[in-house]
């Protein structure tokens, strides 16, 4: 994977985990910059080890599998692009964020990071090293989450929605491109 495919794809994982965060900096009337940083780290941490678990399952798996691995990327991808983009249709407007204790950060990054874990999955299909893409993304999310926070009270009821529908067409689009990759090279 390109470099520039990389960043694209640790931004799209790091979007929800973004969009939760903004929620949860629009649920605190102050959300500090050290809260900000915890918060971003719990995510990032989290999002980081879920594509290495996806990874290594896949990689039990991708024996079996080789001769259609490119579909699954693209099966895989798509899935969770369209499933991002529908929970940003379905998502209301001013649905009151959990609260911002340590276990409700937790909670919700193991959420948000369900996805990562299929495209870890996926991943295992492709000749990649997962353990800088893990990074990308466990740094991305970080950073993304820990502005989410600061920024959350001004434009987290405002944009966020268009944001996560952007991360699951950047999903969808991944997901497309490897097939294509795959099928030309054929």
């Amino acid at each position: 994977m390109s470099p520039i495919t990389i960043g694209v794809l640790a931004i799209s994982m790091s979007v929800d985990a973004f969009i939760a965060s903004l929620g949860k900096g629009a649920a605190t009337r102050r959300a500090g910059f050290g809260r900000a940083i915890r918060t971003g780290m719990i995510f990032g941490v989290i999002e980081a080890i879920t594509p290495l678990i996806g990874w290594t399952l896949g990689m039990a798996a991708s024996q079996y599998v080789q001769a259609v691995d490119h579909w699954i990327a693209f099966a895989l991808l798509g899935a969770v692009g369209v499933h991002m983009g529908l929970q940003a249709l379905g998502r209301d407007r001013d649905q009151a964020p959990a609260p911002a204790s340590f276990w409700a950060v937790v909670a919700t990054a193991i959420g948000t990071s369900l996805d990562a874990m299929a495209v870890g999955v996926s991943l295992a299909f492709l000749d990649v090293n997962i353990v800088v893409i893990a990074l990308a993304i466990g740094c991305a999310t970080m950073v993304m989450s820990s502005t989410g926070m600061l920024v959350g009270r001004y434009l987290g009821h405002r944009f966020g929605r268009v944001i996560e529908a952007c991360g699951g067409l950047a999903l969808i689009g991944l997901g497309t491109l490897i097939l294509i990759q795959h099928l030309t090279a054929a």
